[in-house]
């Protein structure tokens, strides 16, 4: 029961740059309603990814929002999906590295996030419906 990524993933793809504090990305990932940016340090021309536990993480260890920049919580060290990976390849490389994100490439540009969500979401709706059982008689 597995589709491709680019059925499921989201296509809204929120950039930010590393010198954009933790509030401002959580600010920005918020009004989105999406649980990681893209980082894009145009210096390095990398990519990285900023995650809502990232931003969890840096406040539970009680450093500043407005102090804390994105590169230095952001993860570069990251594995890209392609549109073209099965939801099973995605869901495995997940599992393995232990993230809920990856960042969709295709010919090296972000085409899109794939979350977890996104996964159970299309495996869910892929489902046949089911039949609910007819609700019990109950005497009193």
């Amino acid at each position: 029961m597995s589709g491709h990524v680019h059925h499921a993933m989201s296509k809204v793809i929120l950039t930010i740059g590393p010198a954009h504090t933790l509030r401002q990305a959580a600010r920005l990932m918020s009004a989105r309603r999406v649980g990681a940016a893209v980082v894009l340090d145009p210096d390095t021309s990398g990519l990285g990814i900023l995650t809502e536990r990232d931003i969890l993480d840096s406040l539970g260890a009680g450093e500043d929002p407005d102090q804390e920049r994105a590169h230095d919580h952001t993860t570069t060290d990251i594995v890209f999906a392609t549109p073209q990976w099965t939801l099973d390849a995605a869901a495995q490389a997940m599992t393995r590295g232990g993230f809920r994100h990856l960042i969709v490439l295709d010919e090296r540009e972000p085409v899109g996030i794939l979350s977890v969500r996104d996964i159970v979401r299309n495996w869910s709706e892929s489902r046949v419906p089911v039949a609910p059982e007819p609700a019990a008689e109950v005497s009193v």
